[in-house]
């Protein structure tokens, strides 16, 4: 099963499942985890290929929810579930997939859709980190901006790194390899006519307008909200308004 993180005790609220993005880990998340879990257990996981959790071949969207509906099955049968980009999209699979599994989701900045952009320069860059001679992460970070990593994406990346072991905690072959699959979203005639919020930073264009017919053909409650200010990394630029928005979403 995917490595989790738990957040507070079970109470009479539904659990909260959450899935990171593409290069993240459940501790990417701890904050905003930790802040829901004043109301409800909150269970962040490590997707596959990514922080402690198995390490694959494969990665696409079908088997990135069955590992999830892993996770619900285990925490008693239905979650509410928020995912942020890639599993924003291994979330939508598992409702598709999985309709009893998911209680409320909220998929934060992405839509069931196929993207034309690449997040490969992101693995070469953390190929290019000399691993052999790496004493600390400000190194590492030193390293990605001279590969022309911006800051905030930096530090982002090197809460991967396993400094002691020299080792990335993401499996960048297998990544590469797949990343036609993340960029992907799966064929499906499957319909989710739960509870769903599609929220987005105001200044990112992975939501775009012209996708919301793509949308509601497989979500049909779908809602849409922006964070103004924020960008594809909405929960990290504005984690004070990603938040309230969650927890309002949630408890409605």
């Amino acid at each position: 099963m995917l490595n989790i993180i738990t957040h507070g005790t079970a109470t009479d609220k539904p659990p909260l499942l959450i899935a990171h993005g593409l290069y993240g880990s459940a501790r990417n998340w701890g904050v905003i985890a930790k802040r829901l879990s004043d109301e409800r257990l909150v269970v962040a996981v490590d997707m596959r290929n990514h922080g402690h959790s198995p390490w694959a071949n494969s990665h696409s969207y079908p088997e990135l929810a069955e590992d999830l509906a892993e996770v619900v099955a285990a925490h008693g049968g239905q979650m509410d579930v928020i995912g942020h980009s890639m599993g924003g999209k291994a979330a939508m699979m598992l409702a598709l997939n999985h309709p009893a599994s998911v209680n409320r989701l909220l998929v934060a900045d992405i839509a069931p859709v196929a993207y034309i952009h690449s997040q490969i320069q992101f693995i070469e860059a953390m190929r290019s980190i000399d691993l052999t001679t790496l004493q600390r992460r400000s190194e590492a970070e030193d390293q990605l901006a001279a590969a022309g990593v911006e800051p905030a994406l930096q530090s982002f990346f090197t809460q991967s790194l396993d400094i002691p072991n020299r080792r990335w905690r993401l499996n960048l072959d297998a990544l590469a390899d797949q990343m036609p699959n993340v960029m992907s979203f799966p064929q499906t005639n499957a319909v989710w006519p739960g509870s769903v919020l599609f929220l987005s930073g105001a200044s990112s264009d992975y939501v775009d307008p012209k996708y919301r017919p793509q949308v509601r053909a497989r979500f049909p409650q779908a809602r849409f909200a922006k964070i103004p200010g924020a960008g594809h990394w909405l929960h990290a630029e504005k984690p004070r308004e990603f938040e309230a928005t969650a927890r309002i979403f949630l408890n409605a």
